[in-house]
């Protein structure tokens, strides 16, 4: 059995994968990593691989993938699968960035309740803005990791390289999957990606956002169940 490392994004804790975790229960031995203690993507991956298997799988969501292919530079030879959901390869724009450093003020000035209420909309595709089990989870996880881990996570965020140039030094089998519908980190970000790296597979989920692993987790467990048994690689 396989040893599987998930990785949680911005303002995630391990329920983001709780779906993933249950259902592979069978085909691998499931670790979700908490990304809350760390300010730099470094510090980050280090973390990760002191706690992981000697050798693994590795998925990460969104900021998780920025942490994934941290640990793709550090110690490729210690993952034998690679996932990739949601995100992109590309470091932030300026504007991008203004948007975290504003993001971080409000949350330094008591403001921090107001930051996933107004991130929501486009975390999740609109149909799903108004269901408890994903909107109410993404607000639950929001308040459980805090202000002070959220300051650490995008600063973080906001030191990420430009990960292109590192994408076709990957040679364990890949996955890029993504939600038609997510905004944040368009369809062709993970196309651009899937691109860059050998033999990966493109995986698009239907009537899905950012947060596919919750909004549409049976179609999310699918795609991995067949990456982990090495399907269409």
């Amino acid at each position: 059995m396989i040893d599987l490392v998930l990785l949680p994004g911005l303002l995630n804790d391990a329920r983001l994968w709780a779906h993933q975790a249950a259902a592979l229960a069978d085909t691998a031995r499931v670790t979700v990593m908490e990304l809350t203690r760390d300010d730099s993507l470094a510090a980050m991956a280090e973390r990760v691989l002191a706690a992981a298997p000697r050798r693994f799988a590795l998925a990460g969501l969104s900021m998780g993938c920025y942490v994934s292919m941290e640990i793709m530079r550090r110690a490729p030879e210690r993952v034998e699968r690679l996932a990739l959901l949601d995100s992109t390869a590309r470091p932030d724009t300026p504007e991008q960035t203004q948007r975290r450093l504003d993001a971080i003020r409000l949350a330094e000035t008591g403001g921090f309740d107001k930051v996933m209420p107004t991130m929501l909309p486009n975390l999740v595709h609109p149909a799903h803005l108004q269901i408890e089990a994903i909107a109410g989870l993404a607000k639950s996880m929001a308040k459980a990791v805090g202000a002070d881990a959220f300051i650490r996570q995008q600063t973080a965020i906001m030191g990420r390289p430009d990960s292109r140039p590192d994408l076709g030094d990957i040679a364990c089998p890949a996955m890029v999957l993504c939600g038609r519908q997510d905004t944040l980190t368009p369809l062709d970000r993970h196309q651009e990606m899937a691109d860059l790296i050998p033999g990966a597979a493109l995986v698009v989920i239907e009537d899905c956002g950012h947060l596919s692993a919750i909004e549409q987790p049976e179609a999310v467990n699918a795609a991995l169940r067949g990456w982990l048994r090495g399907a269409g690689q």
